[in-house]
């Protein structure tokens, strides 16, 4: 006699593909809403922002600034709204300068000091503070070859790159204002068209050297400086009072 099949197995089977087409039971609170009410909503939003745009004038950050209420309105990111129109050009290229250092930090350090033996300071240096024509000449074509500064010497290996053709004339005039006029330096800014006077000039190849910048080295370039320490320009006229 065959073994056969358990009797109750094609019941079992049976069931249990019963149980597997089941859905599970969703929670009352779990019910997903129903489509027609998702639709009112999304038609209730479309119809909402459509109205609240020209009610509000329209989007644009001096309507829709976050920080109105703080900052009394306006843009409040570094030099929004036109702050930086406020700004004389010596604080403006002061406030450029300090970004565009970040090339030069790496050497000098944040704080100017340089590195003893390898990069020299820019903190009282005679060679910052000197002659502006050699400090232009410095930072547009670069150095090489020993120099001593404040009394100590330095052979930055490979020696100082040129930055004229990674910079523009503006931003090389902001980056020298402000290492003039930094950690206890003070001397007049260096203007873009002082950089540039420079650079039509002088279309030299290769870096300087300290004896070939000797004659440089009290020569300032000719220019209006417009504001700072040793400002030549005339201040601005007062804007005339408003009629009555």
């Amino acid at each position: 006699m065959s073994a056969s099949a358990h009797p109750d197995s094609t019941d079992l089977d049976r069931l249990h593909s019963a149980v597997k087409r089941e859905k599970a039971d969703l929670a009352p609170e779990s019910q997903p809403a129903p489509l027609w009410a998702m639709f009112l909503l999304m038609l209730v939003a479309i119809i909402a922002g459509g109205q609240l745009g020209p009610m509000t004038g329209g989007w644009s950050f001096d309507v829709s600034n976050p920080f109105a209420l703080i900052s009394g309105g306006g843009d409040p990111r570094p030099g929004g709204g036109g702050a930086g129109d406020a700004l004389d050009p010596f604080a403006l290229a002061m406030k450029k300068g300090a970004s565009g250092y970040s090339v030069c930090g790496g050497c000098h350090q944040g704080n100017g000091g340089g590195l003893p033996g390898q990069f020299p300071p820019l903190t009282k240096s005679e060679y910052v503070l000197g002659g502006t024509e050699r400090l232009i000449r410095i930072v547009q074509h670069g150095l090489t070859g020993p120099v001593t500064v404040n009394g100590q010497s330095f052979n930055t290996p490979g020696g100082m790159q040129p930055f004229g053709g990674a910079m523009s004339s503006q931003d090389l005039a902001n980056v020298l204002t402000f290492i003039r006029n930094s950690w206890g330096n003070e001397a007049t800014m260096i203007t873009k068209e002082m950089v540039q006077k420079v650079r039509d000039e002088e279309k030299r190849a290769s870096q300087w050297t300290i004896a070939e910048l000797l004659p440089y080295a009290e020569k300032n370039v000719p220019g209006e400086i417009p504001a700072g320490p040793g400002a030549t320009a005339a201040p601005a006229a007062a804007a005339a009072p408003a009629a009555k």
